[in-house]
Parts: structure tokens; C-alpha cells; sequence
């Protein structure tokens, strides 16, 4: 079938977009190539996509909204994957617009798309961030999710809320997933991962926040991909046994759902980077700093929804994840050096 992704030159982008070309499918990728971070890795993860046939990328930031409708008109669109956000808990107090101009003017945009184009399903990035000020383990979406500690995090429990109205007005299947830390090959050199490899590689300090003291529940990127596509292959449905005088915030009588999706094994900061550091055969220098604002202590994934109705619950890993990470990383500063 024909698929719209959006935000195709990122992280997630990239690997959901792969499985989709693998397996047969059609991916019409859509990115507005921002210089948030290097554009050059965006467009290398896109040389990687433009190798499949049935792949084709058009330059569109999902905050135009007369050149996405377009494009809904013109491509035949049958589902949606929207991975396209303004990203980052701490670039969000330097930048709020950014993340009201992407996060909450696009995606209302892609909403309109789908409604008008009759998409059969949408499916949409959320995240473990939703989860704010909550400290009860795991984290389950049946719980509230009404204290957000950032602005990002605002943004995509905004986005959960819209997408519930469109479903219930306009009869639109939509699916919410809370993606959990993910890491990986292709990664962000905003995240953990390409931070710590690259200043440990270069005899710099790592800054350790909150002095170590915190937990996250690491997902391999390959694993997000897989449950992603997955979940748009099962389409959102009404759960006939929805009590709207104790409302279910996972479900809906309206054809909404919202998964987890992460390792369900949170692991100590101190404990990833250790991991990291025998990978690479070298320790890292640490500068350890207090609690930086808009963080949280820990997370973790309540994953039983996600594998009682999809089939699917993530399972790479940390040590096998992180060796695939360093292998790349040290590839590709290789190749980027030379």
C-alpha cells in the first residue's frame, strides 16, 4: 500500500521508513530538513532510502498547510505514519516556538490531511515524556497524564487530545505510541548516546545530571520500527466496553488507541554508560551536575496492551544494542572525517 511518512530523514523516520520499502510497501517521505542538528546526517539517512524503488521524498514542512494538502491530493495516500515533531526536552525552553509551530500547528495539519483524504489509519509519535510528574512503575496508559514538566511533553499529550477528537468527530482510526529513549544506528548527536561515544572517543568530559541518579528505559530503534509498523497494520477500533463514568485513557468508544512502546527493563544512567564505555574499551571522563529542568527520575513501560493487542513487545537487549550503536557511529565518523 502507498504510505505517508513524515519526518522520514530522521531517526525513526529513516528505520520505520526501511521496513516499509523491505517489505513491499510504497513510502512517500516527506521532511522539512531543518538544521536543529546536522542536515548532512538527514540527507545521508535519506541516500540510504533513495536506494528502494518505491520510495519517494518531497521537501514539505508539515506547518504549510496548502503545500501538505496537496500533497495529500496528489499521492493517494491509503495510511499515515507521523514521526515529524520538533524534538528535545531541553531545546524546548530555549525555542517554544518551534515546538507550537511543529508539534501543535503540523500536526493539526496532518489531522486535516487524513480527515479530508479519508486515511484508514493514522498513526502518530507520542512519548514516555507525557508522563511528567507521574512516579508510579511502569508507566501504563490507562493511567492520567496531566502534569507535564516540559513544554514538548505538553505538546504531545496535545497531540493524544487531538487526535482523540478527530477520531470521535470524524470517525478517523487513530493510534498514539509513547516512544521510550530510543537509541541506536542513525541516532540524533543530540541524544545520549552520540554525546557520551563522541566525547569518551575524544578524551572530553561527559555530563552526568542528577549525578547518576536516574533510570530510563533504553529501546533499540530497531524494535521501535518493528512496533510501529505493526501497530499501523492493526487498525484503531471503539472498545465497545468503554465506562465513560470511570473513562479509560487508553481507549475510547471512538477508534483511538494509545501503546507504550519500550524495553520494560529501566536501566541506572551510570549502568548505560558503563555499557557504553566497555564497547568502546575506553572509560569516560565524568562531570556529574544536578537535575537539569524539565527532566524526569525515571521511566519505565507498562508494555501489556501494546503486546496483548498488537503481538509485539520490544526485546533488544541494552549490551547487543549499544555494540550495533558503536559499530555504526565509529563508521560513520570515519566516513564523515574522511
Amino acid at each position: 500500500m502507498k504510505i505517508l511518512v513524515t519526518g522520514a530523514a530522521g531517526f525513526i523516520g529513516l528505520h520505520v521508513s526501511r521496513l516499509l520499502l523491505e517489505r513491499g510497501d510504497e513510502v512517500v517521505g516527506i521532511d522539512n530538513l531543518n538544521d536543529y542538528y546536522d542536515p548532512g546526517l538527514k540527507l545521508a539517512r535519506l541516500e540510504c532510502l533513495k536506494k528502494f524503488p518505491n520510495f519517494r521524498f518531497v521537501r514539505i514542512d508539515i506547518a504549510d498547510a496548502v503545500a501538505l494538502s496537496e500533497l495529500f491530493t496528489a499521492e493517494k495516500i491509503r495510511r499515515v505514519i507521523h514521526l515529524a515533531a520538533q524534538a528535545g526536552v531541553r531545546y524546548s525552553l530555549r525555542n517554544p516556538q518551534a515546538y507550537l509551530q511543529s508539534n501543535l500547528l503540523g500536526f493539526g495539519n496532518v489531522l486535516e490531511g487524513c480527515r479530508q483524504h479519508g486515511i484508514e489509519h493514522l498513526v502518530y509519535a507520542s512519548s514516555s515524556s507525557v508522563y511528567g510528574a507521574n512516579t508510579r512503575m511502569p508507566f501504563s496508559v490507562h493511567d492520567e497524564v496531566n502534569h507535564p514538566l516540559s513544554l514538548y511533553a505538553a505538546t504531545k499529550k496535545s497531540n493524544e487530545l487531538m487526535a482523540h477528537s478527530y477520531s470521535h468527530l470524524f470517525g478517523l482510526p487513530t493510534t498514539g505510541l509513547r516512544y521510550f529513549t530510543v537509541y541506536g544506528p542513525w541516532g540524533r548527536p543530540d541524544m545520549s548516546p552520540w554525546l557520551f561515544t563522541s566525547a569518551i572517543l575524544e578524551g572530553r568530559p561527559i555530563d552526568v545530571f542528577n549525578h547518576g541518579r536516574m533510570q530510563r528505559d533504553f529501546t533499540y530503534v530497531d524494535d521501535i520500527a518493528e512496533g510501529t509498523v505493526r501497530t499501523m497494520d492493526r487498525i484503531a477500533a471503539a472498545n465497545p466496553g468503554f465506562d465513560s463514568s470511570r473513562p479509560d485513557p487508553g481507549s475510547s468508544r471512538a477508534p483511538y488507541r494509545v501503546y507504550n512502546i519500550g524495553n520494560h527493563q529501566p536501566v541506572e544512567l551510570m549502568s548505560f554508560i558503563e555499557t557504553i564505555e566497555k564497547a568502546l574499551g575506553k572509560e569516560a571522563r565524568k562531570n556529574f551536575l544536578p537535575m537539569q529542568a524539565g527532566d524526569v527520575l525515571s521511566t519505565c513501560a507498562d508494555v501489556d496492551d501494546l503486546r496483548n493487542d498488537v503481538g509485539f513487545a520490544p526485546k533488544t537487549p541494552l549490551n547487543q544494542g549499544i555494540a550495533r550503536w558503536v559499530d555504526w557511529f565509529r563508521e560513520y565518523a570515519h566516513r564523515t572525517a574522511v
